[in-house]
C-alpha cells in the first residue's frame, strides 16, 4: 500500500476519506471501544439478572449460571459487534448473530418442547393433580403439574419427576377414570 503523500508530506485527511492505514486504527479502536462497552454493559445486566433471581428466591447455584449465562451471551455479542467494525464488514457481526441463533436453537430444543407440552397439559386438562397414571413402564400419582415438568409419587414413595413433552407424545393410562367421573371433573364450558 503506498502512503498518501502531498507535497509537504503525509495527508491524513487524505488517509481517512480513501482508507488508508489511518482510517483502519480508527475503525480498530472503535471496535475496541465497542467491545469494552459490550463488556461493561454484561457485568451489569449480569448483576440485574442475579438480584432478579435472588428475588424470586432461585437457589444460589442457579443465580449464578443465570448471571454467567448472560455475562457470556453479551461478550460474545459485543465480541462479534467489535470484529464488524475492526474488520469494516457488516457480515461478521451478522454471521456471529446467525451462528448464536443456531447453535441456541439447537441447545434449548428439547427444554422448549417441554413448555410447549406443558401448556397444552396445562390447558387440555387431561392429566389432573391426583390421578394415578402409567406410561413407559412408570406408575404413580400426579403430585404437581408444571409447565415443564409433572410430578409423580410411585407406590414405593419415590419422586418421578417426568418432563411434559413425554405426557403429550406418549400414550398415557389415566387409572379408575370412567367417562362419568371425566364428565364430573371436566369445568363448565
Amino acid at each position: 500500500m503506498i502512503l498518501a503523500a502531498s507535497r509537504g508530506g503525509y495527508d491524513i485527511g487524505q488517509d481517512i476519506t480513501s482508507g488508508g492505514p489511518i482510517r483502519d486504527l480508527i475503525f480498530i479502536l472503535v471496535g475496541l471501544a465497542v467491545l469494552a462497552g459490550f463488556v461493561f454493559a454484561a457485568r451489569f445486566i449480569a448483576h440485574l439478572t442475579g438480584e432478579q433471581l435472588r428475588k424470586r428466591q432461585v437457589r444460589s447455584d442457579m443465580v449464578v449460571l443465570g448471571r454467567r449465562a448472560v455475562t457470556v451471551v453479551f461478550l460474545l455479542l459485543g465480541l462479534f459487534v467489535a470484529l464488524g467494525f475492526a474488520v469494516q464488514s457488516a457480515n461478521i457481526t451478522l454471521f456471529g448473530l446467525l451462528l448464536a441463533t443456531i447453535i441456541a436453537a439447537l441447545g434449548v430444543q428439547d427444554l422448549l418442547k417441554d413448555y410447549v407440552s406443558g401448556y397444552y397439559v396445562l390447558l387440555e386438562h387431561h392429566v389432573r393433580t391426583g390421578e394415578r397414571i402409567s406410561f413407559d413402564g412408570n406408575t404413580g400419582i400426579v403430585t404437581e403439574i408444571r409447565l415443564r415438568v409433572t410430578l409423580l409419587k410411585s407406590d414405593e414413595g419415590d419422586v418421578i419427576v417426568v418432563p411434559n413433552s413425554e405426557l403429550f407424545t406418549k400414550p398415557l393410562r389415566i387409572h379408575g377414570v370412567t367417562p362419568e367421573q371425566e364428565a364430573k371433573k371436566a369445568p363448565p364450558a
